[in-house]
């Protein structure tokens, strides 16, 4: 087994030596257009993302200190249990992890698991559904920045969490057998007692003073922002030069049978390539295209993009949990779900939501078929509330077979 094993490691480490030596070169070749791609990434890390995830970063070190994550855990313990088959501390990644975008969800998993406060198999099913784009990203950046309408926003966020929250049940499934932590306190009292009891032991275990507790947050949450930083730079450059050389022309051509299966316009060639690889480049140049594109279908791949969170992201992602045992591969096959229910959740949203939509410029959609469907009101209301009832059912199944257990 070792030797059909070494030669498929060393081809690995050829092309992976190559394409590293290739970019070096190409990085030299052209030097200028290397560093004003830096630079642009670097003012989108400066001006962007340090000083959105800074704050979020120190505080949540800071609240996982006090034994915040052990209070949510007793507290949360009978819905994350039960929905997502993770312990109740969950709840506080997925709560900081809305709150504040990517990586931070996958940063969280990292210490919990670091901390021993879930297995393995519960921080791959964690990390799945709580690594998203934050309301800022989808608000500011997103609807306001590139597509100059702030509603445009809700249906967007609708789409992106919804999708998340579905994927997180779709991941209980995920290594059914494999044992689940013991709750946090099996103690009968009221749970509000248990919850807080739980955080005090919890901070007297941590026995830090409040300074010494201050710096290493800061501490940690900087280096965690340097290298985020990196990444983001690296990628910036990376997704120009491929542009510049005419690697993404080629690529296009990969993808025309698939654009062609679906009646996608060519001009979705560029911005689908460099939202593959970064999301925020992707929107931006989607919503800049000057080539008519229907909304619908604009919004329906940038929702795509938002889910995916381009391979800047995953990139940043995997560094994190190659500090502990946790696996990539859950993560990566979750978020290609979470962005093709993103995308299909945006694309029947569209319709019903449009009368709070602002007005847009139409043209003549690509899916011509769509006109024909049943989309009154009342059949659309209709479907909504079977909907509801279908996940209200579903959930309170999962509940009771829980409670069984």
């Amino acid at each position: 087994m070792i030797r059909t094993l070494l030669p498929r490691k060393q081809l690995q480490s050829i092309l992976l030596a190559s394409g590293v030596c290739i970019f070096a070169i190409v990085l030299m070749k052209y030097p200028d257009e290397s560093f004003q791609a830096s630079l642009r990434g670097l003012k989108i890390w400066w001006e962007v993302v340090f000083p959105a995830l800074l704050p979020f970063f120190i505080t949540a070190e800071i609240l996982m200190g006090f034994g915040v994550v052990h209070l949510l855990g007793v507290l949360l313990e009978p819905l994350m249990r039960p929905l997502f088959r993770v312990p109740g501390a969950g709840a506080f990644v997925m709560a900081v992890g809305l709150i504040s975008g990517n990586p931070m969800g996958a940063k969280l998993t990292t210490r919990l698991r670091e901390d021993k406060l879930i297995s393995k198999a519960e921080a791959e099913r964690l990390v799945s559904f709580t690594t998203t784009a934050g309301p800022l990203f989808i608000f500011g950046a997103v609807s306001v920045g590139f597509f100059e309408n702030s509603s445009l926003g809700v249906l967007l966020a609708i789409a992106h969490y919804g999708s998340a929250i579905i994927v997180g049940i779709c991941m209980r499934f995920y290594q059914k057998n494999a044992p689940m932590t013991p709750r946090l306190d099996r103690r009968r009292a009221n749970i509000l007692i248990r919850a807080l009891r739980a955080m005090h032991h919890a901070r007297l275990n941590d026995g830090r003073p409040i300074g010494q507790l201050l710096g290493e947050a800061v501490t940690s949450a900087v280096q965690t922002l340097l290298m985020i930083g990196g990444f983001i730079i690296i990628f910036s450059v990376l997704v120009h030069l491929l542009t510049f050389i005419g690697i993404t022309t080629f690529l296009t051509h990969l993808l025309g049978f698939l654009f062609s299966l679906f009646q996608l316009p060519d001009s979705l060639h560029h911005p689908f390539i460099a939202g593959i690889f970064e999301m925020t480049i992707g929107s931006q140049v989607i919503s800049e295209t000057s080539i008519p594109i229907p909304l619908l279908i604009k919004l329906s791949v940038v929702s795509f993009f938002i889910g995916w969170n381009g391979l800047s992201i995953h990139a940043q992602v995997a560094s994190l949990l190659s500090r502990t045992d946790i696996s990539y591969k859950p993560y990566f096959f979750a978020k290609i779900l979470h962005g093709t229910l993103a995308c299909a959740a945006t694309w029947l949203l569209y319709i019903p939501m449009q009368p709070w939509l602002q007005d847009q410029p139409t043209v003549a959609p690509a899916f011509a078929w769509v006109q024909h469907l049943p989309m009154q009101e009342n059949s659309w209301t209709f479907w909504h509330y079977f909907c509801l009832f279908f996940i209200i059912f579903w959930v309170y199944k999962l509940y009771k077979k829980t409670r069984r257990l």
